[in-house]
């Protein structure tokens, strides 16, 4: 599967914002997390690089909620 809006990992959308010419403009969100490499590692290599996972399967759905929460 090489769909750049699925995830790799799972087939659920991945948000990528550079998937979607409307948004292409604008950074991806997985620029502004970290992703563990073993996750990526754990990808087959013929996945890799090529889309982007969706937030669960990147394991980084907390990360993306710290960032949105407000400032307290």
């Amino acid at each position: 599967m090489n769909k750049p809006d699925l995830c790799p990992a799972c087939g659920a959308r991945n948000d990528c914002s550079l998937a979607n010419p409307k948004t292409a403009a604008q950074a991806c969100w997985c620029y502004g997390v970290s992703i563990d490499p073993a996750v990526l590692k754990a990808l087959p290599a013929e996945l890799r690089d090529l889309t982007c996972l969706c937030p669960r399967c990147a394991q980084v759905e907390a990360q993306l909620q710290a960032a949105h929460s407000p400032i307290q």
